[in-house]
């Protein structure tokens, strides 16, 4: 079972924590993008990037000193978000660690697909960026089947825990061999389920260190998840979509 996640907008650099464990796989294809950005202006780029001026400035400060082989940061350690903070490798023991490096695989607009400890260099591309490379429209055509394959030569059995902007990546190039299941973490409201953005994002990263900590292999497993006042809902899921429901307080 591969686990799949979004990367953060919020990099660090962490070059004393852990030791990276080698590159990317995907890691002339980085290259390639990190050229096209280069040669971009600050417009184009500001328009690529949807940001303010002070954003703009720091990544393209970014984009003129970065190094894709040099002075990394291990990829579990260098996104910064809610999801991220939830998760808190930082404090993973050892056992935990080498569980989310056999099992966990981040999404990324830059660079396709990353293992935990890849080493990666804070940069700015979501995957939904609309940059037109080698003949292709965005980053969707660009990447292609690239990321599936990486992810379906480890397993039969996705773990979706990202956005549907990262996961649709991955989804669209399936085949029937493969299973991916969804984890869905939302409220009841109205009669309805409802998913909230923070939310998600902190259940996510709180589902990840579960499955770390508890060593969790299997499908089976994962429904057992029950933090932050979530539990599992069966008469709502499948077999391709877990339902977990927070529960009032």
């Amino acid at each position: 079972m591969q686990i799949i996640i979004s990367p953060a907008k919020k990099m660090r650099t962490d070059t004393d924590s852990f030791d990276c464990q080698g590159l990317p796989v995907f890691i002339d294809q980085a290259e390639q993008l990190i050229h096209k950005l280069q040669s971009m202006t600050p417009d184009q780029l500001k328009t690529l990037w949807k940001c303010n001026d002070q954003i703009l400035q720091q990544n393209i400060r970014r984009l003129e000193q970065i190094n894709l082989r040099s002075g990394l940061t291990p990829a579990i350690l260098a996104y910064d978000g809610i999801q991220y903070q939830y998760m808190a490798p930082g404090v993973f023991t050892d056992s935990e660690l080498a569980y989310i490096q056999r099992h966990l695989r981040i999404l990324s607009g830059m660079y396709g697909i990353l293992r935990p400890f890849d080493g990666v260099s804070p940069y700015r591309l979501e995957m939904q960026a609309k940059l037109e490379i080698d003949g292709h429209k965005n980053l969707y055509e660009y990447w292609g089947s690239r990321i599936a394959e990486q992810l379906t030569a480890e397993s039969d059995c996705i773990l979706n825990l990202a956005s549907k902007e990262y996961s649709r990546c991955v989804s669209r190039h399936l085949t029937e061999k493969t299973t991916m299941i969804t984890c869905i973490f939302a409220q009841q409201s109205g009669g309805k389920l409802v998913e909230k953005g923070t939310l998600c994002k902190m259940a996510r990263g709180e589902m990840v260190r579960f499955l770390a900590e508890n060593q969790i292999e299997t499908p089976e497993g994962v429904r057992t998840f029950g933090r932050l006042g979530y539990r599992y809902l069966p008469q709502k899921s499948t077999g391709q979509t877990y339902i977990f429901i927070k529960e009032e307080n």
